[in-house]
């Protein structure tokens, strides 16, 4: 039987390829809210990035996100992400 293949995705932080269900995806809606999609499924423009606060520390510290998004991100926002990824 023929196996179903896996999407892959690319970490911002530390651009590992891993499959999808193994990131976690951050949106940008088209009203310019940043947000962390727990489905996977919201509309908007995403990126990934791997479990764990380390690559988000990296993806902050490049301004990896703010590329991705085109888009300058205040202190709070930033805050707000970290916080989600502790959780």
């Amino acid at each position: 039987m023929y196996m179903k293949k896996k999407p892959q995705r690319t970490c911002i932080g530390c651009n590992v390829q891993k499959d999808k269900n193994d990131f976690v995806r951050i949106v940008k809606s088209k009203e310019g809210n940043i947000t962390i999609d727990k489905t996977g499924k919201a509309s908007g423009r995403g990126a990934y990035i791997c479990h764990n606060v380390d690559c988000f520390n990296k993806a902050k510290k490049s301004k990896k996100i703010e590329k991705v998004f085109e888009t300058q991100l205040t202190e709070d926002i930033y805050n707000e992400l970290e916080e989600m990824f502790k959780e």
